[in-house]
Formats: structure tokens, C-alpha cells, sequence
């Protein structure tokens, strides 16, 4: 089981998650800690702390897992599934005969195979018979360089991840020249047009976002506008009766909904609903990015005692993707949109409370612990608690996601 983790999203080049590569706080270099040999430790965890079982922290996709020389060769976790699972391994660590010779032991344990900080030259040929996949760093830019090197694998069953790609045109650059994931916070980046306006099909969610972040609430007309749309009635009603949200009750319609969950949890959904279909033909990871985003700050908006009507630590983080969604400029964005003064200061980059808890999300997702460590100490929460917090958020992002699939009606225009 795992307490303190945080993952990153690998895609294909169809911008759908691969698998993630799970990123440990406790472990040396976010490698997969050493096991925890302390019978009392480890209950004293799982008493305290939410903790999460692969499925869990992977939403049943293929999990990457660091490790060390010495974890895999003398105490490797034996709850690890060949199918589920990717060994990754560190070349910079190792010379190349005991790689190799490592290599050879993980294939024999029945695991894929990558290799991080790869240095793509002929010397590396060795190693093809026994490696699946070589992940290469872009952040030098050099694409000549690598261009010329990737060939060497091309004939070969290993597959090419390209790390660090952050921008939409470096995706594009690495798709072109044959590389097969993609690992970086690119599908997050709006590809900015001339586009001044949102486009009038979606004027209706637009409408539905200004009612989830008004302290007041007229059901009547949102029910309106729900009731004249398939899609989002659909969605409604799949979403309120998934069993990560109601386990009890069957809802039937928007004011059975209002009733049973309350006024401030039917705003989310609103909020939550309006931004599913906002997303169009954007990766799926953008909208479980947002769910998790936004579960993350409403349970850190409780723990600060944040007002709840309406609830603006859940919005800022579902809307802080909303830029990439809409391929629009943020700022841009945010005066067409009728949010609350403070949702609309912290997603613009602005300081106050909200956006403490983005710049902690975002430490979360990319594993920068002694960043968590420090605003953790700035909000005077326990990051042990943040944690546990965080795991909560992805647990829950995983459930709805499903009531969410692309598998529903659209929406008419």
C-alpha cells in the first residue's frame, strides 16, 4: 500500500494515458522505497493515512516504478504484477556490464523493461534483446542529435518514450520523428488561436459555470437549461447515481438530486458537469486532472475552514485546466467567464488563499516534495495530512471519471 506517492501521466500519441509513472517521497529519488521492515510503522500508516493500492493510484492503467539495484535484486515486492507493472531502471546509476547483467534478471522475473537517461549510441546495443522501451530527455532541444540516434531502435521491438515534453509543438516534433509516449504536462497547454469568442455551442455551459460559483441558486432555470439537452441530462443522471457519489438512492431528476445531496454539492456537479463538456476532443487526462485538482482543494478548503457557499476551493481547481481546454489565454478567459472574484484571481496567477492551494496541487502532481513540505508549513497543515488528502482526491477523481467516460450523448449545439 502506498501513503506518500504522486503520479505522472504517460500518453500515447493519441494523447491518452499509457500508464502513469509513480513518483515515491519516501524512496531515494522518488524510487520505490526501501520495505518498510517495522510491523508498528507500517500499521501506524495505515491507520493515519488514506493509503492507495496500485489500481488505485494507477485507475487500472500500466504502472512505471523506479527502483534500485538493490530493491530488485534483494527486496523486490512480490505483490507486483508482471502485467500491470514497468520496471524502470536509472542507466546513470550503473556501468554497463552490471546494467546489463540487471536487465537480464528483470527480464527473467517476467517484467517490461525501460530504461531512463538512456544516451541513445551504438554501445546501447547490447541491451536491445532485453529492454521494451527507452525513455530520452528533450530538454536539451537537441532533435538533430536525437533524430539521428532514434533509428537505432526503429528496427527493433523497443518502443521510445520522449520525457520532459511540455509544449504542444514538441509533441508534434517527437510524434513526427517516431517516438511512441510522451511523458510532460504538454496536453495541459493551451494551443492558442485568434479565437476571440467561445464558440456559441457552448454558451450554455458557460451559463451553468456562473451558476455554480454564485452564492445564490435558481433550480428553475438550471433545471431548464438541463432538461432541453440529452447529453447533459444523461450525464446528470449517471453521474449523481455513480456509486463513488450515491451508494443509496436512485435520483431521477435535478430537484431529486437537490434534495438528496444539498445545494453546495449540486453546484460541484453543475460546475463538473458543464466542464465535461466543455472538453470536446481534448485528452481524457485533462478532465481527471481537473477532477483530481479540484477534490484536492475543496478537502483543502475544509481543512482551512474555507466557506463552502459557493465552493471555491472545488472550482478553482476544476477550472485551472480551463485555458488548455479552450485553447484560449487564461486572463482572456476568465472575464468572459461569470466567476467569483477570488476563483478568478487565483487561476490568473494572482495571490491569495486559492491559489496557494493550485501551487500545492501542482507540487503534489509533479512530486516536488520540498515544495509540498513548504507550503504545507505557509498553510499550517500537516503534510502527512496533505497526503492523505491528496490520495482521498484521487481516489474520488477515479470514480467519477468513469460516470464521465466518453461513452455518452452529445450535446446538441
Amino acid at each position: 500500500m502506498f501513503a506518500f506517492i504522486a503520479r505522472q501521466p504517460v500518453l500515447d500519441r493519441e494523447k491518452e494515458v499509457f500508464a502513469y509513472e509513480l513518483l515515491f517521497r519516501d524512496g531515494k529519488n522518488n524510487c520505490y522505497p526501501d520495505i518498510v521492515r517495522d510491523e508498528a510503522t507500517t500499521k501506524l500508516i495505515a491507520r493515519n493515512y488514506l493509503t492507495l493500492g496500485l489500481d488505485d493510484i494507477s485507475c487500472n492503467k500500466k504502472s512505471f516504478i523506479n527502483f534500485q539495484a538493490e530493491t530488485v535484486l534483494h527486496g523486490f515486492p512480490p505483490n507486483l504484477d508482471p502485467e500491470n507493472v514497468i520496471i524502470e531502471l536509472y542507466d546513470g546509476a550503473f556501468s554497463h556490464d552490471s546494467l546489463l547483467s540487471l536487465c537480464k534478471h528483470v527480464k527473467n522475473m517476467g517484467f517490461k523493461l525501460a530504461i531512463e537517461g538512456h544516451r541513445l549510441n551504438q554501445k546501447w546495443n547490447d541491451f536491445v534483446p532485453f529492454i521494451d522501451m527507452v525513455k530520452v530527455n528533450t530538454t536539451k532541444d537537441d532533435y538533430d542529435g536525437i533524430a539521428k540516434t532514434v533509428s537505432i531502435y526503429q528496427d527493433s521491438d523497443v518502443q521510445l518514450i520522449a520525457e520532459k515534453i511540455e509544449t504542444q509543438q514538441d509533441f508534434a516534433i517527437y510524434k513526427e520523428m517516431g517516438f511512441d509516449y510522451f511523458q510532460g504536462y504538454f496536453f495541459a497547454r493551451p494551443e492558442l488561436t485568434n479565437q476571440k469568442h467561445i464558440p456559441t455551442s457552448k454558451l450554455t455551459l458557460v451559463e451553468l459555470m456562473g451558476a455554480s460559483s454564485s452564492t445564490s441558486f435558481d433550480i428553475d432555470s438550471i433545471n431548464g437549461v438541463i432538461e432541453h439537452d440529452v447529453g447533459l441530462s444523461y450525464m446528470l443522471l449517471r453521474f449523481i447515481n455513480n456509486p463513488a457519489i450515491n451508494k443509496r438512492y436512485k435520483i431521477t431528476s435535478l430537484r431529486h438530486a437537490l434534495n438528496y445531496m444539498g445545494e453546495v454539492e449540486i453546484k460541484k456537479f453543475i460546475a463538473l458537469l458543464a466542464l465535461a463538456n466543455l472538453s470536446d476532443d481534448k485528452p481524457s487526462e485533462l478532465i481527471h486532472l481537473s477532477l483530481v485538482r479540484a477534490k484536492f482543494c475543496d478537502l483543502v478548503g475544509v481543512e482551512k475552514k474555507l466557506g463552502s457557499n459557493p465552493p471555491l476551493g472545488f472550482l478553482v481547481g476544476l477550472f485551472s485546466l480551463l485555458d488548455a481546454l479552450l485553447d484560449q489565454d487564461m486572463k482572456t478567459l476568465v472575464e468572459k467567464l461569470p466567476l467569483v472574484d477570488e476563483v478568478k484571481v487565483a487561476l490568473c496567477g494572482g495571490q491569495n488563499d486559492l491559489s496557494m492551494y493550485l501551487l500545492l496541487v501542482k507540487a503534489f502532481e509533479s512530486g516536488n516534495w520540498l515544495k509540498v513540505i513548504r507550503i504545507a508549513k505557509i498553510l499550517e497543515v500537516d503534510q502527512k495530512r496533505l497526503h492523505s488528502l491528496f490520495n482521498e482526491a484521487i481516489v474520488w477523481g477515479n470514480g467519477v471519471r468513469k460516470s464521465i467516460s466518453p461513452h455518452f450523448p452529445e450535446s446538441k449545439a
